[in-house]
Order: structure tokens, then sequence, then C-alpha cells
């Protein structure tokens, strides 16, 4: 899977691509993340990529013309399944999207900034909108970054156990279950017998009531 990512500022998540996850995934040939600097698409010696805003509105906006080159040029280079855009009124993220986005080949991400990009980059080349939340960032960068690292998890061969994936939060909409490691006993608090019996069968039933419990208690709007 390759992800590309267009941004004013590349420095704002490079180390974060290459470290972990996300790192592992690049060296083991799974995954491949491509950071953009959108300002070396401009044309000016400024290399300005935003302007005021149209009828007074406060606040920077991203210039049309280098992403509108960006983006055509790396169309033209492969197909992308998804030309996505960073923004606060975007579809709200999720596991389910997580793990439709995991399946796809190349995808772009353009990640907002200041007050946003011209809005005709958003009706002619975006095709999907993203928000992680109902909440406004600096820019779109956190964003890219969360979600690339939720995506490249789910690609098969990049985590060392599967199976880890597959039991996280969300999965089917419930919460994980509580986990312990060594040691059994520390400051007087044990681990659940349960998990010590070596029914395998028993095991799992608990963590199922567990998980049940837990998003009850917690995310009950799961269960809906």
């Amino acid at each position: 899977m390759r992800i590309d990512i267009l941004t004013l500022f590349p420095q704002m998540i490079e180390s974060f691509m290459n470290e972990s996850i996300l790192g592992r995934a690049q060296k083991g040939g799974f995954a491949q993340i491509v950071l953009h600097d959108i300002r070396d698409y401009t044309t000016d010696k400024h290399h300005k990529a935003d302007d005021y805003s149209f009828g007074g509105s406060a606040g920077l906006v991203m210039k049309v013309e280098p992403i509108y080159r960006l983006i055509t040029k790396l169309k033209s280079e492969r197909e992308y399944d998804e030309v996505i855009y960073t923004s606060p009124d975007g579809e709200t993220f999720n596991q389910p999207m997580a793990n439709s986005l995991s399946l796809l080949n190349n995808v772009i991400i353009l990640c907002g900034h200041y007050k946003g990009v011209d809005h005709r980059i958003r009706e002619h080349l975006i095709t999907k909108e993203v928000s992680i939340g109902d909440y406004v960032l600096t820019g779109g960068e956190l964003a890219a970054a969360v979600m690339t690292d939720s995506i490249v998890r789910l690609i098969p061969g990049v985590l060392t156990d599967e199976q880890s994936a597959l039991s996280d939060s969300f999965q089917d909409n419930l919460l994980a279950p509580p986990v312990y490691t060594r040691p059994r006993e520390f400051n007087g608090w044990s681990v659940p017998d349960v998990l010590l019996s070596g029914n395998q069968a028993l095991i799992d039933q608990w963590q199922m009531d567990q998980a049940m419990e837990r998003t009850l208690a917690l995310r009950p709007d799961l269960l809906k």
C-alpha cells in the first residue's frame, strides 16, 4: 500500500512516520509512506502557498494551484483509490473506515491548514473528506498521522501477531477486555484466576463478558 501525504509542514510528522510499527511496515515492504511539501509546487520565488480569503473572512486559505499541480502529477504516475482531505467537517474516522482503507492500494491524504484549502480543490479533486473528531487542530498533519497509523497496522504482515489487530477495541463494536501480564501478584493486586486456568473456552467467555460490561459502562452508544 502507498500513502502520499500532502502538507505545508512535512517536518511535523516526518519522524512519526519512520518509527515503531510504521517504520517497520515500510522497511518490510508492506507500506510506502511518502511526504510531499506543497510549497515545492509553487512557482513564485517566495514559495507562497496561501493567500487571503475572498469575501473578507479572517485567516489564510491554501492556494489552489500548487495543490492541483501536485495531485495531478501523482495521478499521472499511478491510479489512486481515494484522494482524502482532512477536515473537521468530514466523515468521522472510525475502525470500520480504517479497515476499508487498509484494503486499498494507493491513497492521497491532503492536510488542511489555516482556514482550509480553496474550495475548488474539494469540489473537483477530493473523493473523501475525513475528520478525526469534533474539534479543530492547527492543521491536518496530526489527523493524517492518526489515520495512517490506524490503517497501516491493519495490513497483513505488519503486526507480528495478526490476531492482535482483530481483537482491538471497536473491531466488533465492543471495547477490548482488560489485559494483564507478569507478575501475577503486585502490591496485593492479583490477576483474575480465570486467565490462569488454562481453560480457553472459559477465558474466551470471560473476555467477552468483560468486553460487554466495559462497553455498556463506558460506550453504550457502540451497542446501538
